[in-house]
């Protein structure tokens, strides 16, 4: 199966990078699967039923994932109980709406099960994700299992890849905006990578106006958070596997003309 992970898509900007590649994309690489990181994806903060319908619908998208800001969009629960395909992380506590996996069959007949995982390090409070992980891996069962680890700390990324290494086709990193230089497929089989990266503007600092940051961090500043403009760029990994376990992992980057 030829699988494409698209990275943390940011606004608007993120949304029109998204629009603009993932058709072309999809017929020049021949893909089986989808699935895209849309936490973001509303104003930088959350994301709206009308966004993740018309991924859906329209895109093709097979699987959205989130992560600390899936619910960040008002009035969204309601989506994330009706809509399996829309991912919260698994190792949030007991009672969250939604759900946080999901396993789909491809035309082929194929079944995916992806997983969205959030990292405890430098985060918000939650369930362990490792033993989650564990837990979920002995009671699913699927031709190929894809884990987004949506996690601050670059360490925890990738210890979660070695615990995972030979148990899943693929573990994934989002969250830090920043795609990272060490895709490869670890000797279990897993493919991996710390960091997918942002899709969004890369004029600013992790998908935000440069201007509100630099004034937090040089005075006292507490200005809103804007998505920013400017050197779009769309980041995402291809996972080729043969059998359960990934055969190579490579790294996509499209952008859009100023």
């Amino acid at each position: 199966m030829r699988i494409l992970f698209v990275g943390d898509v940011v606004g608007e900007p993120g949304r029109r990078l998204l629009e603009a590649h993932l058709p072309p994309l999809r017929r020049e690489l021949g893909l089986d699967f989808v699935v895209v990181n849309g936490e973001n994806a509303a104003h930088g903060h959350g994301i709206t039923e009308g966004i993740a319908k018309a991924w859906f619908e329209d895109l093709g998208v097979d699987v959205i994932t989130t992560g600390n800001h899936a619910f960040d969009a008002k009035g969204c629960e309601p989506y994330f109980e009706r809509e399996e395909r829309l991912l919260r992380p698994a190792n949030f506590p007991p009672g969250t709406p939604g759900r946080g996996h999901v396993k789909l069959h491809t035309p082929s007949g194929q079944e995916v099960l992806v997983l969205d995982l959030i990292g405890r390090v430098f985060m918000q409070p939650a369930d362990d994700p490792f033993r989650t992980a564990d837990a979920l891996l002995a009671r699913e069962r699927a031709d190929l299992v894809i884990v987004d680890i949506h996690a601050e700390a670059t360490s925890e990324a990738q210890a979660m890849g070695w615990h995972l290494d030979g148990r899943v086709a693929a573990v994934l990193g989002t969250h830090r905006h920043v795609p990272t230089l060490d895709a490869r497929v670890l000797p279990g089989g897993t493919a991996f990578v710390t960091d997918v990266g942002m899709t969004g503007p890369y004029a600013g600092v992790i998908g935000m106006r440069k201007e509100v940051s630099l004034d937090r961090f040089l005075k006292a500043g507490r200005g809103r958070w804007e998505v920013a403009e400017g050197d779009l760029q769309l980041h995402a990994v291809l996972v080729e596997t043969e059998g359960k376990r990934a055969r190579s992992i490579q790294r996509i980057e499209r952008r859009l003309p100023e």
